[in-house]
C-alpha cells in the first residue's frame, strides 16, 4: 500500500507503505488533520517518530519544514520501507533510522525532541513505553499518542493532555510537557 504525503515540499510524493500487517498505517484524513492541528510547530523541529512504520509522520514532519526526524522502529520489513521512503525523497542528511524496539533504545538515548509521535501497533498499545517517552520531550514539547479507540489513554505527572480526538477506531492524544 502505498502512501501519500499531503503538503509542503514533498506534497503530492508517493511514498511506500510499511508493506504488512503487523503495522497500521495512519489513514490519509486522520494525518491531515492531525498536521493541521499542529502545522504551526514543525518549522525548525526536532521530531522522534517511534513505532515508525513506513516513516509518513517523520516524512510529512519533513515536508512541512521539520529540521531532523529521527525514526525507531524494530519491524525489520518496516525498517527496510523507512530507509527506501528516506532515499526516494533523498533526505539522508536531514533524517536518523534507529533499527529497535522503542523500549531498549529509550534507556539508551540522550536527545530531546520538540515533537514526538508514538504510533504503536494496535494490538500491543506498549502504554509504559510510551508513558517513558514523555522524558525525551523538550519543555513545552509536543507528543502525539495514536491509539484504539477502545483504550485509555496514559497519563504521567508533568504532562498535560491538550486535546483528544476520535477517527472511528482509532484515537489521537496530544500531550504538552510542562516547562520545568
Amino acid at each position: 500500500m502505498n502512501v501519500r504525503i499531503i503538503a509542503g515540499y514533498y506534497g503530492g510524493r508517493i511514498i511506500v507503505g510499511s508493506g504488512n500487517r503487523r503495522t497500521h498505517p495512519m489513514g490519509e484524513r486522520i494525518r491531515n488533520a492531525l498536521f493541521n492541528k499542529i502545522q504551526h510547530e514543525l518549522p525548525g523541529a526536532d521530531v522522534l517518530d517511534v513505532f515508525a512504520g513506513s516513516g509518513a509522520l517523520g516524512l510529512e514532519s519533513l515536508s512541512r519544514g521539520a529540521k531532523h526526524v529521527t525514526f525507531v522502529e524494530k519491524d525489520r520489513v518496516a525498517q527496510k520501507v523507512i530507509a527506501k521512503n528516506i532515499e526516494k525523497l533523498d533526505v539522508d542528511e536531514q533524517t536518523t533510522l534507529i533499527r529497535s524496539a522503542a523500549s531498549p533504545w529509550l534507556n539508551l538515548s540522550e536527545e530531546y525532541y520538540d515533537i514526538i509521535f508514538a504510533d504503536p501497533p494496535y494490538y500491543d498499545p506498549q502504554f509504559s513505553t510510551v508513558k517513558d517517552l514523555f522524558a525525551l520531550l523538550k519543555p513545552n514539547g509536543l507528543m502525539v499518542l495514536s491509539y484504539p479507540g477502545s483504550e485509555e489513554a496514559p497519563t504521567e505527572t508533568g504532562v498535560v493532555v491538550v486535546d483528544n480526538r476520535s477517527y472511528g477506531n482509532a484515537s489521537l492524544a496530544f500531550y504538552r510537557k510542562r516547562d520545568a
